[in-house]
């Protein structure tokens, strides 16, 4: 005799929308994602907010370097505060020189001018910066910089790129922005389906404080703050890729396919092609400025490029020899951005500019967002809300790994330390259009995103190998014989 089995419901349209499409495979992928990851995402948002507040630090580190007193008259010529960086620090090629306040009234702090020599103890990327009082001509301080930055700017700079641990530590950085996008969409479209029939701007945007405590207020807290803030961590994700070793590579490729790559003056005296970035200090000569070129002369070349109406703060690259332009580029960071640029020679002439205005647009977003990523852009506001993204970033990885933790069973024969994932082979669920576009997508992003699609395929093929293997020990269970047998 057998126990008939109990009639079930037929399936509802909801109930079939949950077993055959992408949200259950979304939440495996987010769940995972987010507790393999996140520590990654923790160390870039920490180093992150620290970078972002470099201007204030380096205010208060290096004050004597950075600004003077102004004298309520007008600095020396250019030649004479180049020439006493030089009797200061008398090997090594000059390089740069950016300068410092034109003028400033008696007593307000002015920024110094900075005057970067080579020195063979140095690599290609560092050299040796003498700041000078604009106004009197005296050295106030000398620094090992790094295209430019001080110590601090490129300690915190590289604390946040790659943990001091050079390109090995660089995929730390790329791998956490290579899924934070992931991340804060996929989580975005899951609180958007929890949401069913009830969307409203403050179910959305708020957390449910009507749950007094466990996992349900945690989700609120973790899901309200994750949508007011994801906006701004995909736009971080892909500034951040720009300039990573290798999405930044397939990012850079395709604007050189494109044609809309950052120009820069021809630097050729000669009528010759002009080296790509024309005027860049890496090729000043070892022992001074090659060919006859004449430091002097760059009072004159600096008078001619604000004539040519660049304005703001500045950068002059010194020519290697008499064939080769100087390079004047505006160094202006904050908006509207200033990086029009003009190649001059020894006698003030403008042989060839290229205004901001003329770049490509591709090119402009680039800057803009560089700017933007380093908290630049729009001085302190942009610094604070890069702060709010980061704390805002690390509050949603804590209740993330809290929500983990209160999920864990409690029960004497089933207690665990930490949650149940979401449910395996949920791929195997999705509809065949949607394995169909969706496998070349995943492989073309995985391609351009080499750190996204890497983790993403061992992860599927640890996850299968897992159910295989837990399938295969899981006990077959055995049928009660039937009564009266």
């Amino acid at each position: 005799m057998t126990t008939a089995a109990p009639p079930t419901a037929p399936p509802t349209p909801q109930s079939r929308a949950a077993a055959f499409g992408f949200g259950p495979l979304l939440l495996r992928l987010h769940f995972y994602a987010g507790v393999l990851v996140a520590p990654f995402l923790l160390v870039a948002a920490i180093t992150g907010m620290l970078y972002a507040f470099t201007p204030q630090l380096e205010k208060i580190v290096y004050s004597t370097e950075l600004t003077v007193s102004g004298t309520g008259g007008a600095a020396l010529p250019l030649a004479e505060q180049v020439a006493s960086a030089r009797a200061a620090h008398p090997a090594g090629a000059l390089l740069a020189v950016r300068p410092g306040a034109s003028s400033a009234r008696s007593g307000a702090d002015a920024d110094t001018t900075q005057v970067d020599f080579s020195d063979p103890s140095l690599d290609a990327d560092h050299q040796h910066t003498v700041y000078v009082d604009p106004f009197t001509g005296k050295v106030t301080g000398q620094l090992t910089t790094w295209w430019a930055a001080t110590p601090l700017n490129a300690w915190l700079d590289n604390l946040h790129a790659n943990l001091h641990l050079g390109e090995v530590g660089a995929l730390y950085s790329e791998l956490a922005a290579s899924w934070l996008w992931a991340l804060a969409l996929g989580g975005v479209i899951l609180w958007w389906r929890r949401q069913r029939g009830k969307r409203t701007a403050r179910r959305l945007l708020t957390p449910d404080l009507t749950a007094k405590k466990g996992v349900r207020r945690t989700l609120g807290w973790h899901a309200a703050t994750g949508i007011w803030i994801a906006a701004g961590l995909l736009f971080l994700s892909a500034t951040g890729l720009t300039w990573s070793t290798y999405a930044g590579g397939n990012f850079g490729a395709l604007i050189d396919s494109l044609d809309a790559s950052r120009p820069a003056v021809s630097t050729s005296l000669t009528g010759a092609a002009a080296p790509a970035g024309g005027g860049h200090h890496d090729s000043a000569a070892p022992g001074g400025p090659g060919g006859g070129v004449d430091p002097a002369a760059i009072t004159t070349v600096y008078h001619a490029a604000r004539d040519a109406g660049l304005d703001g703060p500045v950068s002059i690259s010194v020519p290697a020899d008499a064939t080769t332009a100087w390079t004047v580029t505006q160094t202006r960071a904050l908006w509207p951005v200033g990086r029009d640029s003009v190649a001059v020679d020894g006698s003030g002439t403008i042989i060839e500019r290229i205004d901001f205005a003329d770049w490509p647009l591709l090119a402009k977003l680039t800057q803009w967002g560089i700017y933007a990523h380093m908290g630049n852009l729009f001085g302190l506001p942009n610094q604070l809300l890069l702060a709010a993204l980061a704390f805002g970033l690390i509050c949603v990885i804590v209740w993330g790994y809290r929500m983990w933790w209160q999920r864990r069973p409690t029960r004497a024969d089933r207690r665990a330390v930490v949650g149940a994932p979401p449910a395996r082979h949920a791929w195997q669920h999705l509809p065949p259009w949607g394995i169909a576009a969706g496998v070349p997508v995943v492989f073309a992003v995985g391609w351009f995103l080499p750190l996204f699609g890497v983790p993403l395929l061992a992860f599927l093929a640890i996850d299968t190998v897992i159910g295989v293997v837990g399938g295969r020990k899981r006990p077959v269970p055995v049928s009660p014989a039937p009564a009266g047998s």
